[in-house]
């Protein structure tokens, strides 16, 4: 796919739905009225599931620092070449390609192997650590994360940490055991590591305090805590990676914590498909969005786009490495 073909404003042709296969006019005996209902329901629907246009690209290039590119949305499969190639015409260089059991972890790993444009980050998922562990199975997956780990490519563990949103009581045993158990993974290997923390703030910062010995860089995927979680990460070098959640209007404990995050701890991802930013929330995301999260964060903090560019490329840099 030619850069030239992704037009500002446009939806990149890589990310078109296709159209759907014919079929009989299922408005056929309706009333007007209800043949209007049943089209402008499907309008509706067809507008949530089609990606949004691309943005004007980054005057700094800026890596999207957490992807899912092997997640589909919908109707569309775009391959990752095609989905690096829309990103890089916006000022997207590179991408943290994460995984989230074996298999997608496993894809990671190829992914990065096969373009330079892809780093990887490997991990059980912390929903995962339950059902695996009562079918006696955790143990095996995190061995195999770890020797996935040893890639040359691979330069983040992730995305581990605590979900209790998700997961009840009975499977929190399970969630702190696969915690620390990546954490050593990350030390061991010489890694960064990613964090899931989802309603689990207290509990993370325990285990991370806990730790006989933590990673050098520990990243907050998708943070979401306030500026009591922002001052702690502050306090001990943790990193903040913000995602589209923070531009949204409703996302005010997000904008304090960004308003006083140590800028040199301060990181941007799309966590694609989900959480696409403003005003396009609820449509699908991809790594080719984030020009539209670095554009609020430095409108919100009344910084230099440009600045703030270079702040968040070095930072990922100093994270995960060259890519």
């Amino acid at each position: 796919m030619s850069d030239s073909r992704v037009t500002p404003g446009s939806t990149p042709p890589a990310f078109v739905s296709p159209e759907p296969p014919g079929s009989d006019d299922v408005s056929a005996g309706l009333s007007a009225q209800e043949a209007e209902r049943l089209a402008a329901q499907e309008a509706r629907r067809r507008r949530r599931s089609e990606y949004p246009p691309a943005p004007e690209p980054l005057p700094v290039p800026v890596p999207d620092n957490h992807t899912h590119l092997d997640a589909r949305a919908y109707r569309i499969d775009v391959s990752v070449a095609d989905a690096l190639d829309t990103a890089n015409a916006v000022g997207v260089p590179g991408v943290v390609q994460v995984g989230c059991d074996v298999e997608s972890s496993r894809f990671a790993v190829e992914a990065a192997a096969a373009d330079p444009r892809v780093l990887a980050a490997v991990a059980i998922h912390p929903n995962d650590a339950a059902p695996l562990a009562e079918a006696g199975g955790l143990d095996a997956a995190i061995a195999e994360i770890d020797a996935l780990a040893a890639h040359e490519r691979v330069r983040a563990v992730g995305e581990t940490g605590l979900d209790y949103f998700r997961t009840g009581e009975e499977g929190h045993g399970a969630q702190r055991a696969s915690f620390e158990a990546h954490l050593d993974i990350a030390v061991r290997r010489g890694k960064a590591v990613q964090i899931h923390d989802r309603d689990a703030h207290h509990d993370v910062v325990e285990v991370l305090r806990a730790a006989p010995r933590l990673p050098e860089h520990v990243v907050f995927h998708c943070f979401s805590g306030d500026a009591e979680l922002a001052r702690i990460c502050n306090d001990n070098g943790w990193y903040m990676s913000f995602a589209g959640t923070v531009t949204f209007k409703n996302s005010t404990g997000l904008h304090a914590a960004l308003a006083i995050a140590d800028p040199e701890l301060v990181l941007v991802e799309t966590d694609a498909p989900y959480l696409t930013p403003h005003p396009y929330r609820g449509r699908p995301n991809a790594a080719y969005m984030i020009p539209y999260t670095v554009r609020f964060m430095a409108e919100h903090l009344g910084r230099d786009l440009a600045e703030l560019c270079s702040v968040l490329a070095g930072n990922t840099r100093r994270v995960y490495g060259e890519f």
